[in-house]
């Protein structure tokens, strides 16, 4: 470990951070790592789920369910990052993190959670031309264009990672090195931070601001577009089902998107820490948990899907 002193501050870096977790005595801690093990097995279960049957049924191989098996990968990578380290933080004595665990951790989950905020845009998209534009669909969404949609998604969420990563632990942390929260964020190592965090907070929000917004005016537009269409049906059976499966979409956007957007997109973010893990709760673990459900128990397709299987391997 390497001491600086800054200002009669005693500095450390490359130090080990103490993550803090929750407040409460044995029972507490005990009732939390309840809830978040089976919030942690039920996302991995939903998830996993939708991406086997996905894969293995040909009747779901077109773009809406291509982005939605990406959608539950980035559901499972971003709650891994978190969930399991915050299990063992319970019954732990220290609750330590490295170093470079930290920066590890919050790399990943930066990316992660980014991409998913782009592929919302992205599956937003794909339902307008669906619906607004039918007879272009299969030449706009072929499988080049959604790979490369998606592979955009991955590089918008490594680049803010990165820009996110590179501005945070340049900072000199002070010696407490003890981190107000239950995994490595942006809001709680900046109060860590032993110099001026102004440029910081700066490029937190305009870099998450310019995303959130960005992202939520393509939904938006996509959106408006898609009610005026689907009023205009003649059909109230398709108007029912179009307003089903693009219902299930709006419910996973507004709930992720302004989880986000209260955590990393507002002046006050870093100011509450308290209210940052109880938000930061339903972003890692309740939502990833809730997405496949809200697409499977909606969706009759995934239903008829899970169902097919579920005969195939009863037969063999």
């Amino acid at each position: 470990m390497t001491l600086q002193r800054n200002e009669n501050l005693s500095v450390a870096s490359w130090e080990d951070f103490e993550l803090m977790g929750f407040e409460g005595g044995p029972e507490v801690q005990a009732l939390l790592f309840v809830v978040f093990l089976i919030l942690y097995m039920v996302t991995i279960l939903g998830n996993l789920t939708m991406i086997v049957v996905i894969t293995l049924d040909v009747h779901l191989h077109s773009p809406m369910y291509f982005f939605l098996k990406n959608l539950s990968f980035l559901d499972l990578c971003y709650s891994s990052a978190v969930a399991p380290k915050a299990l063992s933080n319970f019954f732990s004595s220290t609750k330590h993190i490295t170093f470079s665990g930290c920066v590890t951790q919050f790399f990943f989950l930066s990316i992660f959670a980014t991409s998913e905020t782009f592929l919302l845009a992205v599956m937003a998209y794909d339902r307008f031309m669906a619906i607004c534009s039918p007879l272009h669909y299969s030449i706009t969404m072929r499988p080049s264009a959604c790979a490369c949609l998606v592979l955009g998604s991955y590089c918008g969420g490594c680049l803010n990672s990165i820009v996110q990563t590179s501005f945070t632990f340049r900072l000199p942390f002070c010696s407490s090195h003890r981190i107000n929260h239950f995994f490595c964020d942006v809001p709680p190592l900046l109060h860590l931070a032993c110099t001026e965090t102004a440029l910081n907070e700066l490029v937190m929000f305009g870099f998450c601001g310019l995303i959130i917004v960005g992202t939520t005016l393509v939904v938006m537009v996509s959106y408006s577009y898609i009610i005026v269409t689907i009023l205009r049906m003649c059909s109230t059976a398709g108007r029912r089902k179009l307003f089903s499966t693009c219902g299930s979409h709006m419910i996973a956007v507004s709930l992720f998107y302004g989880t986000v957007f209260v955590m990393y997109a507002q002046p006050g973010a870093v100011d509450s820490m308290e209210k940052g893990k109880v938000v930061s709760i339903f972003y890692t673990l309740v939502i990833p948990m809730l997405n496949p459900l809200i697409y499977s128990l909606r969706n009759k397709d995934v239903k008829e899907a899970l169902r097919r299987l579920g005969q195939k391997h009863m037969a063999t």
